[in-house]
């Protein structure tokens, strides 16, 4: 990304909308595996930054949890550029739970360490791949709390954008998201300082927007 690349501040989630949409999530969840697989697509790119095509590959063996730091490993198969990366989850507890709780769905459904972490939940599909455009079409469904014109307007890389200005926001480093994010360096993270965020957050509680 060219670092005199400007971000859309308007395409930015704010700590409101991020928390509208999980809790909407969390309550429709309970009763719904496909909803379920929504809000893991939607912490995946809004609370961990990652790219459509991280996101749709990513594997059970790739996400640390468990562990004093755990992590989502981002191996260069699917990082852009073809450099591996380490996507810390222990910037935000509720982040870390919900990834942790569908990974144990996912395990105690016969997923296997090589088995895609989110993936098709129908009968028919269930295990396979999410192609770009179902996963594109589950962040968007997951936004629909929002009303449909705001919906239209996001996609998940603008989740992405959301992470990174909101990770800075929280306390984070250029350097930590630069590196949470895969940017090639930090001028490009730097474009994420300047977008304004309603910033009330502290960190270890980065995403934590949804809480009664």
């Amino acid at each position: 990304m060219n670092a005199s690349w400007k971000v859309d501040a308007t395409k930015i989630l704010s700590r409101t909308e991020i928390g509208t949409v999980l809790a909407e999530l969390t309550r429709k969840a309970k009763r719904s595996e496909n909803t379920a697989a929504n809000k893991v697509v939607f912490r995946l790119a809004t609370c961990c930054g990652l790219r459509v095509s991280e996101l749709c590959g990513l594997k059970l063996a790739n996400v640390h949890v468990g562990i004093p730091r755990p992590y989502l490993a981002i191996p260069k198969a699917i990082a852009k550029g073809g450099i591996a990366r380490r996507v810390p989850l222990w910037w935000d507890a509720d982040t870390l739970a919900d990834l942790t709780a569908w990974k144990a769905r996912r395990q105690a459904d016969g997923g296997k360490p090589g088995d895609f972490f989110v993936c098709a939940v129908s009968k028919a599909a269930r295990g396979r791949r999410l192609d770009r455009r179902n996963a594109r079409a589950r962040f968007i469904a997951a936004c629909g709390i929002l009303g449909e014109d705001r919906q239209a307007e996001l996609t998940i890389h603008h989740g992405r954008h959301s992470f990174c200005s909101h990770a800075l926001a929280g306390g984070r480093t250029l350097a930590e998201v630069r590196d949470a994010a895969g940017h090639a360096n930090v001028a490009t993270t730097s474009v994420y300082t300047h977008i304004a965020v309603d910033d009330d957050g502290t960190p270890g509680d980065l995403f934590a927007f949804g809480r009664n």
